[in-house]
C-alpha cells in the first residue's frame, strides 16, 4: 500500500478473466454470479478457497468462465469490502 493516497496494489483479470458479482449461494461449492459482460453464470468454488475464504452474496469476485462450456465459470479470487470500493473508484467494476 502507498503510504499518501492509501492505494492498494489489487490482483487485475488476466487476458480470459473477468469481474463479476456474487447474486446467489446455490449451497456446497457453487455460486451464481453476474459477470460484467452482462452474462450469468454458475461459478465453481475451487478446493483451495473452499473453506480458506468465505464467498457471500454481493461480493466481488473474479472469474474464468469455462471456454467449452460459456453458461459455467470457476471462481479465481475474492476482493475485500476495501478492495471492492477502490475497484468501483478506479472504474474497473460498476
Amino acid at each position: 500500500m502507498s503510504e499518501e493516497t492509501g492505494r492498494r496494489n489489487l490482483r487485475m483479470p488476466d487476458d480470459d478473466e473477468m469481474f463479476a458479482v456474487v447474486t446467489e449461494h446455490n449451497g456446497g461449492n457453487h455460486v451464481r454470479v453476474r459477470c460484467e459482460d452482462g452474462e450469468n453464470r454458475m461459478g465453481r468454488i475451487p478446493g483451495r478457497m473452499k473453506y480458506r475464504t468465505w464467498i457471500n452474496e454481493g461480493d466481488v469476485v473474479l472469474v474464468e468462465p469455462w471456454s467449452w462450456q460459456d453458461e459455467k465459470a470457476n471462481i479465481e479470487w475474492r476482493y475485500s469490502g476495501q478492495d471492492a470500493d477502490q475497484l468501483r473508484r478506479e472504474g474497473h467494476i460498476d
